[in-house]
C-alpha cells in the first residue's frame, strides 16, 4: 500500500475525478460515499459549486461540511472520496453521522480505508471536534471494519430505509 494525502476537488481535477466515478459506475456502483452526490450530476462545475460552498458559505443538510479525494502519491491516482461533516444534526446524529468515505472499486481491501479515514479524523481534530460518529449499514463489514481499526466503538444500531445499520464513536481527545 502506497502512501494517501487528502486534496480538496477542484476544476484542475477534473479529468481525474471524472474517471473514478465512471469507474464506479462501470462496476454498477451508483453511490459514491462520501463524494457530495458526486455519481448523480451531470455537470462537474455545477458539482464542483456545490462542494466547494457546502465547507463555509451554504448549509447542506443545515450543515457545513468538507469534502476531500485520498490521492496516491506515487502516481497520482484518486484512491477514495471521504466528506467530513463540521457538526451533526440531530438526524445525522441518528443516520449520516460525521463522516462518510469511500475507495474505489479497484483499490479496495488494500488498507487506504484506515489510511484515508485516519487523515480526516486529524482534520477533525484540528477543527476541535471533541469525538465522531460513523454510522454504515451492518451488512458494509469494509466500512465496519475502517471505522473499528481507527478506534470506533459500537454504540448502537438502528434502521434506516430498511437496512440495519451501526453506530460507531471515535474519541478524538
Amino acid at each position: 500500500m502506497s502512501e494517501i494525502i487528502l486534496v480538496k476537488p477542484s476544476k484542475i481535477l477534473e479529468g481525474k475525478i471524472l474517471e473514478y466515478k465512471q469507474e464506479y459506475l462501470g462496476f454498477k456502483e451508483t453511490n459514491i460515499n462520501g463524494s457530495c452526490g458526486l455519481a448523480g450530476y451531470i455537470d462537474f462545475d455545477e458539482w464542483l459549486e456545490i462542494v466547494l460552498s457546502i465547507e463555509k458559505d451554504k448549509l447542506r443538510n443545515n450543515v457545513h461540511a468538507s469534502t476531500f479525494f485520498s490521492v496516491r502519491k506515487s502516481d497520482n491516482r484518486i484512491i477514495g472520496t471521504i466528506q467530513l461533516r463540521h457538526f451533526l444534526t440531530d438526524e445525522l446524529e441518528k443516520h449520516g453521522g460525521h463522516i462518510g468515505y469511500g475507495i474505489r472499486p479497484t483499490e479496495r481491501k488494500k488498507g487506504y480505508g484506515m489510511q484515508q479515514l485516519s487523515l480526516v479524523l486529524e482534520i477533525a481534530k484540528e477543527m476541535k471536534i471533541p469525538k465522531v460518529v460513523i454510522i454504515c449499514d451492518k451488512d458494509n463489514i469494509a466500512s465496519r471494519q475502517t471505522a473499528i481499526s481507527c478506534g470506533g466503538i459500537l454504540t448502537g444500531e438502528n434502521f434506516y430505509e430498511g437496512k440495519e445499520q451501526q453506530i460507531y464513536w471515535i474519541n478524538l481527545r
